[in-house]
């Protein structure tokens, strides 16, 4: 069968999308206003984009054209966490993904331990054994969108924070204790599973 995004409604055209492209990594981002009031939420629109130097992404939609608190944040102070999801606060991380006022501390909602960042002003979820400060390098909303479309965030990692428990010797990562969640569609989201190799030719 044959779809075209723009012949069917926006809502088919995302179950087409999550369910087709998974497993998606989740980024948690927790961000602070200008007010000082700590944001945290989940997005699973998010990926490392290089490392030379260090890049991630992620985007958040805007329906109705508005903003969510993350977004308005970020741009605001140029500045974010990402916070790794594990299967330990899975739960937790479920919690953030509500739609609160933005008067809401999130750390607190979901019971949380928010820590100082070194090199952003944004806190750190303790409970997560992989942080990422972030320094925001550019930003692109999508174009000829019908309901508000969604923000492109790119920013540059200035600190790596590694948890013990989750690091090898010459800086890789334990798949064994790390065990990080990933996002399917709806309400799924799926472990590592089996893991196998294969050598590059």
């Amino acid at each position: 069968m044959h779809f075209d995004p723009d012949l069917i409604d926006q809502k088919a055209t995302y179950k087409l999308l999550t369910g087709a492209v998974i497993p998606r990594p989740i980024g948690w981002i927790s961000s602070i206003s200008e007010d000082g009031i700590p944001n945290l939420a989940p997005f699973s629109f998010f990926n490392a984009v290089g490392e030379d130097p260090p890049h991630v992404m992620f985007s958040t939609v805007r329906p109705n054209n508005s903003n969510k608190d993350t977004l308005n944040n970020v741009l605001t102070t140029k500045q974010f966490v990402v916070n790794m999801v594990v299967e330990d606060i899975v739960e937790q991380m479920n919690t953030t993904s509500q739609s609160v006022a933005s008067d809401i501390n999130e750390f607190e909602l979901a019971g949380l331990t928010a820590i100082p960042s070194v090199k952003v002003k944004a806190p750190r979820v303790k409970e997560s054994p992989i942080n990422m400060e972030c320094e925001l390098v550019h930003h692109y909303t999508l174009e000829d969108n019908k309901h508000g479309g969604a923000t492109i965030i790119i920013g540059r990692i200035v600190m790596f924070h590694i948890d013990e428990s989750v690091l090898l010797d010459d800086f890789k990562i334990n798949m064994e204790t790390y065990k990080p969640v990933a996002r399917l569609a709806g309400s799924n989201y799926s472990k590592l599973g089996e893991i196998f190799s294969i050598k590059r030719s």
